[in-house]
């Protein structure tokens, strides 16, 4: 064998062409879930002095209770001889709060429900098998994995195309009489989608979730706490920006005119605020507009950045900055992005896919508990892990998902049925990427091949008819990265440049 030959040969390992699932599934399983809980971990409900915290989560190893109620481990190949789903038990920490103190005497680890375990990851059973035990088993040595079994049937979850998140990308609309900053702002869990416009006279608005109609910038960046005097001096090193800023607060809500005195009166904060609830609750009493109001900044306005008071000044400057890079494109001071290049694109894999899919289920298992312990408050009962966790809640929404193809978002088709006609399909369905665009819909330059795909994605492959350019495949040899921890990229950033907290 010549040096090419192996070179070749030891890069296209069984599990070398679909090692992105694997790494994607097994960062989920060390981070992922941990971080899908987020702050959800504290069930309060309402029973005065008492609360449960949910502490550390461990996954078990692939297994199955049977009719006489014992666990035991299973192979990948019995859960398809059995239409089982090949799955791990999960085990949460649980802590009683009563008054606010956390009780030493807890419940401990706590069985909540079973999670799907990919193929050949770290907690499926194959991991330490050595080939002869796995052939006597009647498993497939050479089995690339990548895949799980649902129900006694092997399903893969297809990569996802996407626009980046937390990035701003700018583009011009409607022949150039607009240009929009977008960014999709992304928490564990929740997705948030923010534009700043500015239109063909330098007037900014602002659309984000819960909110009904484009609010003013300067509207939204007095009530998050900055001075027109604040906004001029943040723009003020990009002339055509400060005089889009001077003009949009001189045409602003925030200057109310008193015909009788011919004076001019500025919003201050706590007004521009109650401003913005009168929109979002109109006809309530202000106390509760300025709750409302309240909620929508911290929750739905740019929530990567942060959701409590203390993030509303950098959400202001964030903002700002959307608008400069919008009066920037506007003239042609830098390029408009391109939407199509694939610098602003990212490929979810089944460890992304799986970490929103746990948010969402666990979610509604900690509804569950929360009603379940009230019911038994409001009848006297005694509480028990036993009467208030049902395990069904979290297993069923995930195998729900994952044996439909139906995700959390809407989408549909995440989850498709391996295709085992022949090794090579086998491979290709494993590296498939799918665009959530509509099939049905031109988006010409979407399915056209870009430039930047080169090394990433196959440049032929790709079926004819309406899924052309939107279902692709990736490059023989392209390496996916699973990623990294933003915060901890973020301070090892800020101490090379010494860049100081906005």
């Amino acid at each position: 064998m010549n040096g090419k030959n192996l070179l070749l040969s030891s890069y296209l390992t069984p599990n070398a062409l679909v090692q992105h699932q694997i790494d994607s599934f097994n960062r989920f399983l060390d981070n992922g879930i941990m971080k899908a809980m987020g702050s959800q971990s504290l069930i309060e409900p309402s029973v005065e002095g008492f609360a449960l915290k949910i502490g550390n989560v461990r996954i078990g190893t692939p297994s199955i209770i049977e009719a006489d109620s014992s666990r035991r481990s299973i192979m990948p190949n019995e859960a398809r001889l059995r239409n089982i789903t090949y799955a791990a038990p999960i085990y949460m920490e649980v802590v009683p709060v009563i008054r606010g103190i956390e009780k030493t005497a807890n419940y401990g680890e706590v069985y909540v429900g079973d999670l799907p375990i990919m193929v050949r990851s770290n907690s499926c059973n194959m991991k330490s098998v050595s080939r002869t035990q796995l052939a006597e088993s009647g498993e497939d040595p050479d089995d690339p994995g990548g895949y799980f079994i649902i129900k006694g049937v092997e399903r893969v979850l297809i990569g996802l195309d996407d626009v980046a998140s937390n990035r701003i990308i700018t583009t011009k609309e409607k022949k150039g009489i607009e240009v929009k900053s977008r960014v999709f702002s992304s928490t564990p869990g929740f997705r948030a989608r923010c534009v700043v416009t500015r239109n063909q006279n330098g007037i900014f608005s602002v659309d984000f979730p819960t909110v009904s109609r484009s609010l003013e910038l300067t509207l939204l960046l007095t009530a998050l706490g900055m001075s027109g005097k604040d906004i001029t001096n943040y723009a003020s090193d990009m002339l055509p920006f400060k005089n889009d800023m001077l003009l949009n607060i001189e045409l602003s809500s925030i200057n109310k005119h008193d015909p009788e005195s011919k004076s001019v009166h500025v919003l201050d904060s706590q007004e521009a605020f109650l401003e913005i609830g009168k929109l979002a609750a109109p006809g309530q009493a202000k106390e509760y507009q300025m709750k409302r109001a309240e909620m929508q900044f911290d929750s739905y306005l740019l929530p990567h950045i942060g959701s409590g008071e203390e993030s509303r000044s950098e959400k202001a400057k964030y903002l700002l900055e959307m608008a400069k890079k919008s009066t920037a494109v506007a003239n042609r001071i830098v390029r408009q992005d391109d939407k199509d290049h694939y610098a602003n694109k990212r490929t979810r894999f089944s460890g992304e896919l799986m970490e929103e899919l746990f948010a969402y289920a666990f979610r509604f298992f900690l509804k569950e508990v929360k009603y379940q312990i009230e019911r038994m408050s409001a009848r006297g009962r005694r509480l028990s892990m036993q009467s208030i966790i049902s395990p069904d809640t979290l297993t069923e929404k995930i195998a729900y998902a994952m044996g439909t193809g139906t995700w959390v978002a809407g989408q549909t088709g995440v989850s498709q049925v391996l295709d085992r006609t022949n090794l090579i399909s086998t491979y290709a369905h494993l590296r498939r990427v799918k665009s959530p665009l509509a099939k049905k819909h031109p988006h010409f330059r979407a399915r056209d091949v870009h430039g930047t795909q080169w090394g990433k994605i196959c440049p032929a492959e790709s079926p004819e008819g309406q899924e052309v350019g939107l279902t692709k495949y990736l490059a023989l040899m392209a390496k996916v990265t699973v990623g990294a921890e933003e915060k901890s990229a973020e301070e090892e950033i800020r101490k090379l440049a010494d860049i100081k907290p906005v």
